[in-house]
């Protein structure tokens, strides 16, 4: 694989694997008691010929399709030209949980698919590209609230159950709200689960971020970003402490994770905006 990254999360297995070596050689996999791969296309022009019981179907893959396997079935493939893929594998457990969180309880498989368009499944994924790629800044929850989110339209979209009638506005209570901002704000460098922060609040997770969302108008990982941010500008302002020091103690991996998260939310490096200041 020129490609081979992983990323540890709660409740989804998530992979990135790619190659540009062709031919390929044939996939098999035995059936397992894994759950379900979803797997979204980053590229155009892989081909694959999949082999059922009685017949084989060709499936071309464009950019952001997708496929939906059930890994309780066995799977022989062949692949005929390169890809790169973002791989997301959820447990039966995982699937409930999500199906529990969307208001869909009873869901228990996602209806396969191979090679179609799913534009806002694609963007979900491909905003976990950078935690991919640089697993050591990944905030655990933001990483939790992607594949809360992800996990959701799944079992909405591929889980076989008629949508849901659109409920009332939720919101958090002031005492929900305050309790929630002050844990977020006790784990600035976000290792903490939305699970763990609804538990405490004694609320669904799927719940507890539409409210949160309602109440704040940011999801939380944005509501922790700018208190990050917010943190930040206030040591820059009223201490002499080196920016890398200042990385740390607002919950940053170190000084260029820290530099880049400010500059594309502030417009401008914290040295120099610590000097106009």
């Amino acid at each position: 694989m020129s490609i081979d990254q992983s990323l540890t999360a709660s409740d989804i297995g998530i992979f990135r694997k790619g190659t540009t070596i062709t031919p390929l050689s044939q996939v098999k996999t035995p059936a397992s008691d894994r759950g379900f791969v979803v797997g979204v296309s980053l590229l155009g022009g892989h081909t694959r010929r999949i082999f059922h019981q009685h017949h084989a179907t060709s499936h071309d893959f464009t950019e952001n399709s997708i496929y939906i396997r059930d890994l309780s079935e066995n799977y022989k493939a062949d692949l005929s030209s390169g890809f790169d893929f973002l791989l997301f594998e959820l447990p039966d457990a995982s699937l409930n949980k999500f199906a529990e969180d969307a208001e869909l309880s009873g869901v228990s498989s996602l209806s396969v698919q191979a090679a179609s368009k799913d534009i806002v499944l694609a963007n979900l994924a491909r905003a976990l590209i950078p935690a991919l790629e640089r697993p050591e800044e990944a905030s655990a929850l933001f990483v939790d609230q992607m594949t809360t989110a992800i996990g959701t339209y799944l079992v909405q979209r591929y889980g076989g159950r008629p949508p849901v009638a659109k409920s009332r506005t939720r919101v958090l209570s002031r005492a929900h709200e305050k309790l929630a901002k002050g844990i977020f704000s006790d784990n600035l460098e976000g290792d903490i689960l939305i699970s763990d922060v609804a538990e405490a609040c004694n609320l669904s997770r799927g719940y507890f971020i539409r409210a949160f969302r309602e109440t704040t108008g940011m999801t939380p990982y944005q509501w922790l970003l700018s208190e990050r941010i917010n943190r930040a500008r206030e040591l820059l302002l009223t201490s002499n402490a080196p920016l890398a020091e200042i990385a740390i103690v607002c919950g940053f991996a170190d000084q260029s994770h820290f530099t880049r998260v400010f500059s594309s939310i502030v417009g401008t490096t914290p040295g120099t905006w610590r000097r106009s200041s």
